[in-house]
């Protein structure tokens, strides 16, 4: 009798564990850094400004392809696309410091974002950057 059936069910366990602890290490990433936030808001911030959940995007793709070019282009591309997200960060405590209320803020630093990655993914082509 064959195997192969028998391990189909413990191969899918095994990368839906795998799955779960990835899901695990990000979520608790973020919740280290909320927390911290609300004590310290500059120690949350240091903590938001690693490249964490880069970092640990670039190990889940060495182990599951153990692809250096993925690799490589998923960090050159990060780098593109973090550029457009920094404007956020300055924008969005100029608006509340002048008295706009949060979730205005919010949605417009977030429309601001999706223009500048428009603008982004219009730009780096006609400047020979592909991602």
């Amino acid at each position: 009798m064959e195997n192969g059936p028998e391990r189909a069910p413990a191969k899918a366990s095994k990368a839906m564990l795998y799955l779960v602890v990835k899901a695990a290490l990000s979520g608790l990433i973020i919740v280290a850094a909320s927390e911290l936030a609300r004590r310290v808001p500059t120690y949350g911030a240091l903590l938001l400004s690693l490249p964490l959940v880069s970092i640990l995007a670039m190990i889940w793709l060495w182990r599951d392809t153990g692809d250096n070019e993925r690799i490589a282009a998923l960090s050159e591309s990060t780098f593109w696309l973090v550029l457009p997200t920094l404007p956020l960060f300055l924008v969005l405590p100029a608006m509340l410091r002048h008295g706009v209320g949060f979730w205005i803020s919010l949605a417009a630093v977030c429309a601001m974002t999706v223009a500048l990655y428009l603008l982004t993914f219009w730009l780096l082509p006609k400047l020979g950057i592909n991602l």
